[in-house]
């Protein structure tokens, strides 16, 4: 199965292949603004489906009621995912990285700064105040935005990125830290690991996941990681 396109398009594939059981291998034309799950695959598309080698990538679960997400790069509430959703407020003339720009200013006049109770694997619940948190299998997404610069696809584990309730002027001291991925040790957010992280909140979450919007309305989110579900040429 070739995915041709970027990741809103692999998200749609993986989504099918995970319903039809796994079990073909996932090629990727990247032909995206962002093309962040990409990124983690060597060579161009051609030598890769040439060579025929391919790898076991974990996938991203996200359960919200009666209704089931896979991701392949990452998911998001909060700042990201408006982010995600203002993309389609941006003037065409704004494309690629200067779209994702486009779109975080746009996001910077009114965001989210949401209360939520975490669960990591069986530790505490904890409640908190986040601008942002994100659960990613890859590295980067908006294009260039390196949120968990330490992920790897097929370690079986999440990487984490919870940002604190904080105000613009923080986030936009924060946004060149993340683009070079520089941001550990800031003491305005966390980044941790986890098998699994179950998300609540009173308000309705706006949920990305791959850059596609894949809930409008969640109170309550399970996400998981599924280990090594997805056979991509790599």
């Amino acid at each position: 199965m070739v995915a041709a396109g970027g990741d809103g398009t692999v998200h749609e594939v993986v989504n099918g292949l995970m319903r039809a059981g796994g079990r073909a291998a996932l090629g990727v034309i990247p032909l995206g603004s962002g093309d962040d799950f990409a990124k983690l695959l060597s060579g161009d598309f051609v030598e890769r489906l040439s060579i025929g080698k391919t790898r076991q990538f974990d996938v991203g679960r996200i359960v919200s009621g009666n209704e089931t997400r896979y991701f392949a790069n990452g998911m998001d509430i909060g700042f990201g995912a408006h982010g995600a959703a203002n993309v389609a407020r941006v003037p065409r003339f704004l494309t690629g990285f200067g779209a994702y720009l486009g779109a975080l200013f746009l996001t910077m006049v009114r965001y989210p700064k949401l209360a939520v109770e975490l669960r990591l694997d069986d530790g505490p619940a904890e409640r908190l105040s986040t601008a942002m948190t994100a659960a990613m299998n890859g590295t980067t997404f908006g294009g260039s935005f390196r949120v968990c610069p330490e992920a790897r696809p097929d370690d079986g584990l999440l990487d984490i990125l919870i940002v604190d309730a904080i105000g613009r002027l923080s986030i936009l001291q924060l946004v060149p830290k993340i683009l070079r991925g520089a941001h550990a040790g800031d003491r305005r957010l966390r980044l941790l690991r986890a098998r699994r992280i179950a998300i609540s909140s009173a308000e309705p979450l706006l949920v990305e996941a791959d850059g596609e919007i894949a809930f409008h309305g969640a109170n309550r989110l399970a996400v998981e990681i599924q280990p090594g579900a997805l056979r991509v040429f790599a």
